[in-house]
C-alpha cells in the first residue's frame, strides 16, 4: 500500500509510521511527504528515510481552493492507496477531497466528537474529563467530524497538565495510527 502524509510540525507520528514499516510491522510505503511548512521538522525525517518531500505553502497561491489543488496535484503523483493526515495544521476542502474520496484519514488527539479543532488536549482539561485520548477518523468538509475509525482512551491523572496529558495521548496517537493504517491496507476499514 502506498500512502502520502500530510504534516506541518514535529512529525512524530510519521516517525512512528516509518518505524513500523522498517520493523515489519507494517507493510506499506511512504511514497511521498508534504508540508505546507517549510522548516517542518518532519520533512527532516522524511529526508532520513529517503523518503520524496515537498512543501507546499498556502501563501504562494491566490485562494484556498488553488492551495489545495496544488497540494492534491503533488500528492495525486505519488499514485497514494491512501492519504494520512499526521499533524497536518490545515482544514482540507473540496478541492483536494473530491479527488481521494474514501482514502482520506486523520488524526486528533480527542475522544471525538469531543474537543475538536485546536489545542484538544487543553479543551480536555478545562472541561474537567476523567477520559482523554485520541481518535482517527475519515476526514470530510466539517473539522475533525468525520466518520470514527477508532479510537484509544487515556486516563486524565490528577495534576495533569497540557503537556503531561498530550506526551500520554501521543504515544496511543502511534500505536493507534500504524494500526488503522494497517488495517486499512488489509481492507479491514
Amino acid at each position: 500500500m502506498r500512502m502520502v502524509v500530510l504534516v506541518s510540525g514535529r512529525g512524530s507520528n510519521l516517525q512512528a509510521i516509518l518505524d513500523a514499516i522498517e520493523d515489519g510491522r507494517l507493510a506499506a510505503e511512504v511514497a511521498a511527504v508534504i508540508s505546507d511548512v517549510p522548516d517542518a521538522y518532519a520533512l527532516k525525517r522524511a529526508e532520513r528515510a529517503g523518503v520524496p518531500t515537498y512543501c507546499i505553502e498556502k501563501r504562494d497561491y491566490s485562494s484556498r481552493a488553488d492551495f489545495e489543488t496544488a497540494l492534491a496535484d503533488c500528492a495525486e503523483g505519488a499514485r497514494p492507496d491512501l492519504i494520512v493526515l499526521a499533524g497536518f495544521m490545515r482544514v482540507l476542502g473540496e478541492a483536494f477531497l473530491d479527488r481521494f474520496p474514501g482514502k482520506v484519514i486523520n488524526i486528533h488527539p480527542s475522544l471525538l466528537p469531543s474537543f475538536r479543532g485546536l489545542e484538544a488536549q487543553r479543551q480536555a482539561l478545562e472541561a474537567g474529563v476523567r477520559y482523554a485520548g485520541c481518535t482517527v477518523h475519515f476526514v470530510d468538509l466539517g473539522v475533525d467530524s468525520g466518520l470514527i475509525i477508532d479510537q484509544r482512551v487515556v486516563r486524565v491523572l490528577p495534576g495533569d497538565d497540557v503537556e503531561t496529558l498530550s506526551a500520554r495521548i501521543l504515544e496511543q496517537e502511534h500505536d493507534l495510527l500504524v494500526d488503522v493504517i494497517r488495517r486499512f491496507g488489509a481492507g479491514l476499514v
